[in-house]
C-alpha cells in the first residue's frame, strides 16, 4: 500500500466556535491518538485533504503527517466525517499514529473478482454479504482490497471467511460467516412455490338433508 504525506498545525482551542471559524478559513479539524501519544487537536488543509482523500479512495490508508513541520509521524485515516448535506465537504477527520514494527486492526474493502458461474448459466443471483473484512497485520503489510474470486460459484453455494485467504497477516471474522453466496432468482423461487392446479373434477358431497331430498324425487 502507498503511503502519502499531509501537513498539520497544532491547535490549542476546540468547540463547535473554533471548528466552524477553521472552516472558513479554509481547514478542517483533525484529531490524532494512537500508539504512545497523547490526543493531540490539530488543523489539516482543507484542499490538501481533499486530494489525498481523492488518492487513497476512502480506504485504509498510511499517511505520514508532519505537525507543524517536525519529522512526520505514521499514521492510520481511521475516520472521515463529512457534511451530511455537501458530502464533498469534509468537517473532520480521526488519525491513529501507529508503529511500523506493531500489528494493528483494520477494515479492509472486499472486492469481487469474475463472474459466478451461477450467475452466467444458471440464472442466479449474486449476493455480496460482507463488504469489508477486518485483518490484522502490521501497517506496511495492509492490503488495499481482498480480492474473492467468484468464477466458479454456482446456485446455491458460497464463499466463507475461511476460503479467503491474504498474503500478510491474519483475518479476524467469523470462519463460518458468509461473504459471497449465489442464489436463485426470487421470481424462480417464487414461482417453484406455487403448486400446480387440480385437474381433478370437483366432488361435492351431499349432506344429509341434501340425500333426504333426493329421496324424495
Amino acid at each position: 500500500m502507498a503511503k502519502v504525506s499531509l501537513a498539520a498545525a497544532s491547535r490549542t482551542e476546540s468547540g463547535k466556535g473554533v471548528a466552524r471559524s477553521l472552516r472558513r478559513e479554509g481547514r478542517v479539524p483533525a484529531t490524532m491518538y494512537g500508539h504512545g501519544i497523547a490526543a493531540r487537536s490539530l488543523s489539516v488543509d482543507h484542499k490538501l485533504l481533499a486530494k489525498l482523500l481523492e488518492v487513497i479512495g476512502g480506504e485504509a490508508a498510511l499517511v505520514d503527517v508532519s505537525i507543524d513541520d517536525s519529522a512526520p509521524v505514521l499514521a492510520l485515516v481511521r475516520e472521515v466525517q463529512r457534511n451530511p448535506v455537501r458530502r464533498a465537504d469534509v468537517i473532520h477527520i480521526d488519525l491513529y499514529a501507529v508503529v511500523a514494527t506493531e500489528a494493528i486492526t483494520v477494515e479492509v474493502p472486499v472486492h469481487i473478482v469474475g463472474v459466478a458461474d451461477g450467475v452466467r448459466n444458471q440464472g442466479g443471483v449474486l449476493d455480496h454479504h460482507l463488504h469489508r473484512l477486518t485483518v490484522k497485520c502490521l501497517p506496511g503489510d495492509i492490503p488495499e482490497h481482498i480480492g474473492v474470486d467468484v468464477t466458479d460459484l454456482t446456485v446455491g453455494h458460497a464463499i466463507h471467511v475461511r476460503d479467503v485467504t491474504i498474503a500478510k497477516g491474519e483475518i479476524m471474522n467469523d470462519p463460518d460467516v458468509s461473504v459471497v453466496s449465489v442464489i436463485q432468482a426470487r421470481a424462480e423461487v417464487a414461482a417453484a412455490a406455487v403448486e400446480p392446479a387440480s385437474t381433478s373434477p370437483e366432488v361435492i358431497k351431499k349432506g344429509k338433508g341434501d340425500e333426504a331430498e333426493a329421496a324424495g324425487e
